[in-house]
């Protein structure tokens, strides 16, 4: 088992990696990109852009210099890899600010928003997807596949918005854009965060109900099932038995969107004003603010991978049949 964490491990960082120079080839590389010169440009763009109007030659070679454009692309990415295992993810073009700092700085709004929103899904989706397994064919059974069906189709920034429409402008229940911390304003932190959960919540416990359903009465049919039934164990028992044999494959769903919802929740952090690590991506992307999409880039890519990395370790928990060698 401690083998496999460290070998798991290793190969994590090796897809960090991996994952950076993707990114810098795309944004320093490609035909177009922000940080490359092309045949009819003597400049990259974004040196030009941070320039303002009219710029001079000699400013735009200082701030080329300044932000090491020059150098050759794998010199930039090698230095790159050797800060950010410092913790320096480098500086903001437009504000001059630490990206490690401002990420630091937005990631509670995002925890917030993550972690309420998964608790929710999951004891929604769970607990309809159990009961719906339970009632196999029942009025209830086909009333909450039809509800999840329903939930599943809807498209996340059509509902966000309808819900900002319905309890914010017709309601008048809800302040959109009104962030407050928790540690500042547990009251007010609560009535801001309730609707971002909600909306995600919709969303992903309809396809968890679907998920837990579908694995429950699968379940249903393995042999020792029925041996346990043969036994004379209660139902509760048996329920328990097919609960945790379904429960596997939500988890590992559960890690990768919990990992993504960590890395920022682009759609539903600009939709509710939330000053998270999403809408500050959208923000970064919008300027071409390179090290900004960098950075951001690298902390979704570690909470993915080490997301997938507990779920791995934690099948061993829930499926004594599972083994690491």
């Amino acid at each position: 088992m401690g083998q496999y964490v460290i070998r798991r491990i290793l190969w994590s960082f090796v897809m960090l990696v991996l994952v950076v120079a993707l990114v810098f080839v795309i944004f320093f590389v490609l035909p177009g990109s922000a940080g490359a010169t092309g045949e009819n440009q003597k400049y990259p763009p974004v040196a030009v852009r941070i320039a303002g109007k009219q710029p001079t030659p000699a400013t735009i070679e200082a701030i080329i210099d300044r932000l090491g454009l020059d150098r050759p692309v794998p010199i930039q990415f090698a230095t790159y890899i050797g800060n950010a295992i410092q913790g320096d993810l480098g500086y903001s073009y437009q504000t001059q600010e630490p990206v490690t700092q401002a990420v630091l700085r937005r990631f509670p709004p995002t925890l917030s928003l993550a972690f309420g929103a998964s608790i929710l899904w999951l004891l929604m989706g769970c607990s309809l997807g159990v009961i719906s397994a339970l009632r196999r064919r029942t009025l209830l059974d086909r009333s909450t596949m039809i509800a999840a069906l329903f939930g599943v189709s809807l498209p996340i920034f059509w509902l966000g918005l309808m819900a900002v429409f319905f309890f914010d402008s017709q309601l008048g229940i809800y302040n959109t854009g009104d962030y407050t911390s928790l540690f500042s304003n547990p009251l007010k932190w609560l009535s801001i965060m309730w609707l971002p959960w909600l909306v995600l919540a919709v969303t992903y416990a309809a396809i968890y109900s679907r998920m837990v359903r579908g694995n429950m009465l699968e379940v249903a049919g393995e042999d020792y099932i029925r041996t346990a039934r043969a036994k004379g164990l209660r139902e509760r028992s048996v329920i328990r038995h097919k609960l945790r044999s379904a429960l596997t494959p939500v988890v590992t769903m559960y890690g990768l969107d919990l990992g993504l919802l960590l890395g920022g929740a682009i759609i539903t952090e600009s939709i509710f004003n939330i000053p998270g690590i999403g809408s500050y991506t959208v923000t970064a992307i919008a300027a071409q603010n390179l090290p900004v999409i960098l950075g951001t880039t690298v902390i979704a890519s570690f909470f993915i991978i080490f997301s997938n990395l507990l779920v791995d370790i934690l099948y061993a928990v829930l499926d004594p049949r599972v083994t690491y060698s």
